[in-house]
């Protein structure tokens, strides 16, 4: 009797979704030595500063806010322009982080549906949401890809609403011109270490009035200044060695752009339309920030990412489940585009260093 063995080839190393870029490791010491000589460490430290200098003017920001983390970038939001204990009209297709800054600010997360091109919040949809508690609008240019900005900004000058972007993955994104984060009343930043521009942990908030910029930078440091204690603030500081990373990486920022961008374009042209994929905006230079696909159906997924795996790649569903159906929410929302997008899409790996060869493998199991 005869037994036949089937030997499946995989990846020695685990390919993931992403993967944090670092940059040559002697260009981030020298920050960190520098560091070590001045024995300066946090509170608007040296890092910091030139940090917060180069992102405020690659952003053309006038007021730009270099904080620890994109979650409390959006809390800070929130506070800064003063809204409490209302409703927030917002995506259900998001990370949680979105959700969950409404809520820890004692707001009401109000969901509203995603145009089915783009899954971004349908602006259509919006006004029919709005009631007389609602306060403000926080959707989110989801993998980098614009929201329809100009018809959300039509809704909130008519009703009197604040807009708040959750531009987590819209850094180095462009929308007729202008970059993304400079839209809204305040937009957000993360710079998580799995993101196209990173500080290991950080975010940033863009504020559009500088008046409201001065009371975010009050309440990121405690609300007081010397033993003035003006307002009820909290630790939202940076420190100098997330600031070393990010001065380091951001000397590469075009390079990372351009090796994300080829490998984007080989998926693009191996797949040749056999996945379905976001339709990106007319007037957008797109980032390159996440490669989406969105299968058939939730089973063919399943399938694929059950393929994947026996070779060692793991791509990652994002984002699943849609934010409407979390346990936690007391209110019921039906968004029946969301709920169907997010049994069916996910994000391949793409990050600098990942091969042609890997991406050719990667696309033979789909």
């Amino acid at each position: 009797m005869f037994r036949v063995y089937l030997l499946i080839w995989k990846f020695e190393m685990p390919i993931t979704v992403t993967k944090p870029y670092l940059p040559p490791k002697d260009e981030f010491l020298k920050y960190v030595s520098d560091i070590f000589d001045r024995g300066i460490l946090t509170n608007q430290g040296p890092n910091v500063c030139k940090l917060e200098a180069k992102l405020s003017a690659f952003l053309k920001a006038e007021n730009f806010h270099y904080v620890t983390n994109g979650t409390i970038a959006l809390q800070l939001a929130l506070k800064a322009l003063g809204i409490e204990e209302g409703e927030v009209i917002t995506t259900p297709f998001s990370y949680v982080a979105t959700t969950s800054s409404i809520l820890w600010e004692r707001c009401t997360p109000v969901f509203v549906d995603i145009e089915s091109d783009n899954f971004t919040i349908d602006p259509k949809k919006i006004e029919s949401a709005i009631t007389p508690r609602t306060r403000a609008i926080m959707p989110v240019h989801v993998f980098g890809y614009a929201c329809d900005v100009e018809a959300i900004q039509k809704i909130a000058d008519k009703h009197g609403l604040k807009v708040i972007y959750d531009a987590a993955h819209a850094f180095a994104s462009e929308y007729k011109g202008k970059p993304l984060a400079v839209y809204g009343d305040i937009s957000t930043l993360s710079f998580h270490a799995t993101k196209l521009f990173h500080t290991i942990e950080g975010g940033a908030c863009v504020v559009k009035d500088k008046a409201v910029s001065e009371k975010l930078e009050l309440i990121k440091r405690f609300g007081h200044e010397k033993d003035s204690h003006i307002c009820l603030g909290i630790n939202a500081k940076q420190d100098e060695f997330n600031a070393a990373m990010g001065l380091a990486n951001f000397a590469h920022l075009d390079e990372i752009k351009a090796a994300r961008k080829h490998i984007c374009e080989l998926y693009d042209s191996l797949l040749n339309g056999k996945l379905r994929r976001p339709k990106a905006q007319g007037g957008l230079e797109y980032n390159y920030a996440y490669y989406p696909v969105v299968f058939d159906s939730e089973k063919e997924l399943l399938a694929a990412f059950d393929r994947l795996a026996k070779i060692n790649v793991f791509p990652r569903r994002y984002f699943y489940p849609t934010l409407n159906k979390l346990p936690y929410l007391t209110a019921h929302y039906d968004c029946p585009v969301s709920e169907d997008i997010t049994t069916r899409i996910a994000c391949l790996p793409l990050y600098v260093g990942l091969a042609d060869a890997d991406v050719e493998r990667i696309c033979r199991e789909l």
